[in-house]
């Protein structure tokens, strides 16, 4: 909103300083110091509002050290998180583009189906919440919306490179001068793609029509076949695995903090040509503006990781849990950096993991034997640790320094082929 106003009085009045609303850099900052205040601020009005009408944790005896101190803690703190990842967006951001409407629309769908969750724990006093089935059904949902959305709108669009020993009119392309003794073309010409970056390869382009080449001429319509289960997959694996890795104060939080830069750094070079053909990677117009939704995240992780650090005095819940593994998926689609996924959300999929092959090696031993047997000590990964008798804090810390790891190489794939 404050994009829209300044840019008046700057088309209007040449008011002094308006202009600077123009770079994303600024907005991008603005958003990421509003939010850290939003967090900071409501954090604490919120925990004590909760506190006053005891809306706490309740916690399971499973035997785990301190997990018992931890009875009673607020929740549903993910509130907090989706108030400073909207404002600040709000605020800043372009509110037209398509990938903000979108990247809005997740956040406040799944910010729900979450609240829903907790609302029910809490409130109605029912430790089961809402029925898996519908949390399931909501995912699905979200991910038909963004399949649709990317594969239909004229406003999805990238611009493919022109090999330069090919002749194209001049009239159909232009150039940007990279930092070598070549010139790298991109088409003038926007175009729907299903395309997509894979990691460690050169002509690091993949099109998942591809995969429906077998049918014949004429397969590339039938791409939506294979897209849509893609996406929803997609959403459905990065969102419970959020959910998963929030079982340690400050573990998801500062996880999903890291990764929230590791996107920022991605979104920002994708939708800047400069950068784009530095990098050698796919230009995807006005994906740039999702800079300043991602500062917000970031921003928003921080500040509640300032009251969700140990001993944590509050919890996110399903309301910030669900939300924040589901805005990650749907923005690395929306970069179309998904198959980067396994690398920056490797917390996640450990987390994912660790539960599939506990739960799927006891039913089969259990089949076999007559007993279950397990791989981990207890699932998710991080209880296997603190069972194996570490510091809850030493877990979480080393969790956070393989995540960044992980982000920075995830980041240097962009030149890694």
């Amino acid at each position: 909103m404050l994009y829209y106003l300044f840019t008046w009085l700057h088309n209007a009045f040449d008011f002094p300083g308006a202009g600077v609303f123009q770079y994303i850099s600024f907005r991008a900052a603005s958003a990421l110091i509003t939010s850290l205040f939003i967090s900071m601020i409501i954090g604490k009005r919120l925990i004590n509002f909760l506190k006053a009408r005891q809306v706490g944790e309740s916690i399971r005896d499973l035997g785990l050290q301190g997990q018992m101190s931890k009875q009673g803690t607020p929740t549903m703190g993910g509130l907090i998180i989706l108030a400073a990842i909207l404002v600040p967006t709000l605020l800043f951001a372009k509110l037209h583009n398509i990938y903000v409407i979108m990247i809005l629309t997740a956040t406040v769908w799944l910010g729900l189906i979450g609240f829903l969750d907790d609302y029910i724990k809490v409130f109605k006093k029912d430790k089961r919440g809402l029925a898996g089935k519908f949390k399931v059904m909501g995912q699905v949902g979200l991910g038909l919306i963004i399949a649709l959305t990317m594969y239909f709108d004229k406003e999805i669009v990238i611009k493919e490179k022109v090999a330069q020993q090919a002749y194209v009119p001049s009239t159909e392309i232009f150039s940007v001068e990279g930092n070598t003794d070549k010139t790298t073309l991109f088409s003038k010409k926007e175009i729907r793609s299903t395309k997509t970056t894979i990691p460690f390869f050169k002509n690091n382009e993949f099109d998942y029509s591809i995969l429906l080449s077998w049918l014949g001429k004429g397969y590339q319509k039938w791409t939506f076949l294979v897209f849509i289960p893609i996406v929803i997959f997609i959403i459905i694996a990065v969102s419970n695995g959020a959910n998963l890795t929030d079982g340690l104060d400050g573990l998801a939080t500062g996880t999903s903090a890291i990764i929230g830069v590791t996107l920022g750094v991605l979104a920002y070079v994708s939708g800047n040509i400069i950068f784009a053909n530095y990098l050698n990677i796919m230009y995807i117009p006005n994906s740039g503006e999702l800079a300043i939704y991602v500062s917000a995240f970031v921003g928003a992780c921080i500040g509640f990781l300032w009251y969700n650090s140990y001993p944590a005095q509050i919890f996110m819940g399903d309301t910030g849990s669900l939300a924040l593994g589901g805005v990650v998926a749907v923005f690395a689609i929306m970069i179309r950096k998904e198959i980067l996924i396994p690398i920056f959300c490797g917390i996640f999929l450990a987390e994912n993991l660790s539960v599939v092959l506990q739960v799927s090696f006891f039913k089969y031993t259990k089949r076999k034997y007559g007993a279950g047997r397990r791989i981990f000590k207890m699932a998710p990964l991080h209880h296997h640790f603190q069972m194996s008798g570490y510091n809850e804090q030493k877990i979480v810390m080393r969790f956070l320094i393989i995540g960044i790891f992980l982000a920075v190489l995830t980041i240097v794939t962009l030149k890694l082929r």
